[in-house]
């Protein structure tokens, strides 16, 4: 008897949390209703995948003391399935069900905004890459073959997220059906098949789309029943246009821009103020739902970064997503954030005091030598008629190299169709030239020389997926041909590259020549304490860091961003070890950390 009392005593208090804990979450025309009364949502947009998971708890709670109550998550299929059906919801910071558990912990709710698609200048908007091994797919549509991958991450995604919904006790409010679809295609058909999805794996919270506040783009991108997210929702003519589509749904603003993104070779994005504090001020004014996309950006590690292909044609997203944000990229509260602060807390009351600051901490001088080439450090090579791009190679990311003889021609114009992204060649083992997708580079002029059979090497960084728009399917590599004075050149050995972490645990010291750029530069520096910083990138010209194994993601002289964020977690007492790859310099120049971004 005593035994079953303690027992009772155990499982009441948990039987009560479980009762207490569960809430009803709903809507009416105007307003969304949190168990039956009227509920103003203040979201602040923060992607786990972009912030390393020891700070998760941190960025949400500088969200909730700039007086947000919610938290907006994309998340990012091809992060959680890098190839099909092996998913990955628990290393380094892809479990998205403790960063949702944490944010209930802090008090927040969720909105949860899986995709399949997300855009978020994130390579390939989140799709797989394996999509693209497949010639003639077609994505965010009812292609089976798409389909039959999206159905395969939704059950995942939703056996993931059911204990997490509001309907069971989770923080979880409503889930979004793919992403401003309306700027880009018109079948309604697969937008319901999503949803149906949803529903048969058992998610059953409210479910919203976000578009552009136009008509053409509601009436294409919102589904019947489904709330209308505006992106943004400035202004009584955009929620006025919302009644337009679908007058029994609330609508809100879904992705209000408190920043912006910036590309390579661009100046840094710094959106005025107080066009946003007005908006800001008119949706608490009128009681509207909104979201801050981003509160926080964090940063593209590694190979994450996306694209955008608008007028300058290809646009390479930078590895910081700053974003101009609030929150900076190192967790720090900006003067927007701060002005916003000040705003909200006219209309919120208790809001909590600000954390305190994530330590960073200045590194002196880190002396790096010329450690080796990637001439030294090649694959295997695989045969192919023609050039294919990586994805036909089972590669995902990174570099890869193209070599032939030239026969026939051995001079002249040559042209790559289609290059992406961006190629340092090489004739004889010499570096001759680069071409730059970016700058709508594709033909370069090859000398004459006096080899009976000249080799012509194509060494080819894929940057960044397109995003957005028309443009998804984005392969990497050489995507067609290369030709010679119009002759198709043929028999190719080719090369994977992924530069992968263990590729680079794997590299062997040598002595590169002084004729072929692509050169590894390894140094080492010790630290009695861990603390965020910025390796700082001036010295060098384009390429990838590694700091003890973690990729910090891609440099480029042309800026603007010349500094990477290293966080603490990368870190440790004692020895660190950086690995730098430069596409262009020859020389070992030293580097060191910075405590910002600038």
């Amino acid at each position: 008897m005593k035994k079953i009392l303690t027992m009772a005593i155990i499982i009441l208090p948990l039987f009560l949390f479980a009762q207490k804990a569960k809430h009803n979450f709903a809507f009416n025309a105007d307003d969304f209703l949190l168990d039956g009364k009227p509920f103003q949502m203040i979201s602040g947009e923060i992607h786990p995948a972009r912030v390393p998971k020891e700070y998760w708890r941190h960025r949400i709670q500088m969200a909730k003391a700039m007086g947000c109550n919610t938290i907006a998550a994309y998340i990012f299929w091809n992060y959680h399935e890098s190839s099909p059906g092996k998913f990955d919801f628990k290393t380094e910071n892809r479990d998205i069900a403790q960063f949702v558990k944490i944010a209930q912990e802090e008090g927040m709710w969720v909105l949860f905004r899986p995709g399949p698609y997300v855009c978020a200048e994130w390579d390939f908007g989140g799709l797989p890459p394996y999509l693209l091994k497949i010639p003639d797919i077609k994505v965010r549509c009812m292609d089976e073959r798409y389909m039959k991958a999206v159905e395969r991450y939704l059950k995942e995604m939703a056996k993931l997220i059911k204990p997490l919904l509001v309907t069971n006790g989770g923080p979880i409010l409503m889930v979004q059906i793919e992403n401003e679809y309306g700027s880009f295609g018109n079948d309604k058909i697969y937008l319901e098949e999503l949803r149906k999805y949803w529903l048969k794996n058992g998610i059953n919270v409210p479910f919203y789309t976000a578009d552009g506040p136009t008509n053409f783009m509601l009436e294409v991108g919102n589904i019947d029943g489904a709330v209308i997210g505006l992106d943004s929702g400035s202004s009584q003519v955009d929620f006025d246009t919302a009644k337009k589509r679908n007058s029994n749904v609330p609508a809100f603003s879904s992705e209000t821009y408190p920043g912006w993104l910036t590309h390579w070779g661009e100046k840094w994005a710094r959106p005025d103020t107080t066009g946003l504090l007005k908006e800001v001020k008119f949706l608490l004014d009128t009681k509207k739902s909104f979201n801050f996309y981003v509160i926080h950006g964090g940063t593209n590690f590694g190979f994450s970064a996306g694209a955008n292909s608008g007028g300058k044609g290809y646009e390479p997203d930078l590895t910081s997503y700053d974003y101009d944000a609030p929150i900076n990229e190192q967790g720090n509260p900006t003067p927007k954030y701060f002005a916003l602060r000040n705003l909200i807390g006219k209309y919120v009351k208790n809001i909590p005091d600000v954390p305190k600051a994530i330590p960073a901490i200045e590194i002196p001088e880190i002396k790096m030598e010329l450690f080796s080439s990637v001439w030294e450090n090649l694959s295997k090579p695989k045969f192919s008629v023609q050039p294919k791009p990586m994805e036909s190679f089972d590669q995902k990311e990174g570099f890869i190299l193209y070599k032939t003889k030239l026969i026939g021609h051995k001079s002249g114009k040559l042209t790559i169709t289609d290059l992406h992204d961006y190629a340092t060649v090489f004739l004889n083992g010499k570096y001759i030239g680069r071409l730059d997708r970016r700058e709508a580079e594709s033909s370069i002029e090859i000398p004459k020389s006096n080899v009976q059979d000249p080799v012509l090497e194509i060494f080819v960084e894929g940057m960044g997926r397109i995003n957005f728009a028309q443009y998804l399917i984005d392969r990497k590599g050489i995507t067609e041909r290369v030709t010679l004075n119009g002759m198709t050149l043929m028999n190719w050995e080719v090369y994977n590259l992924p530069l992968d972490a263990k590729y680079i645990q794997s590299l062997k010291k040598s002595v590169p020549s002084t004729d072929r750029k692509g050169n590894f530069f390894k140094g080492t520096f010790e630290l009695n304490k861990t603390a965020d910083t910025y390796i700082d990138m001036s010295n060098y010209k384009k390429g990838i860091v590694f700091v003890n194994g973690n990729n910090l993601g891609r440099y480029w002289e042309i800026g603007p961003q010349k500094r990477l964020f290293c966080p603490a977690t990368f870190l440790m007492k004692g020895q660190n070890e950086v690995v730098v790859f430069d596409l262009h310099e020859a020389e070992a120049k030293n580097l060191s950390g910075k405590k910002e971004l600038e």
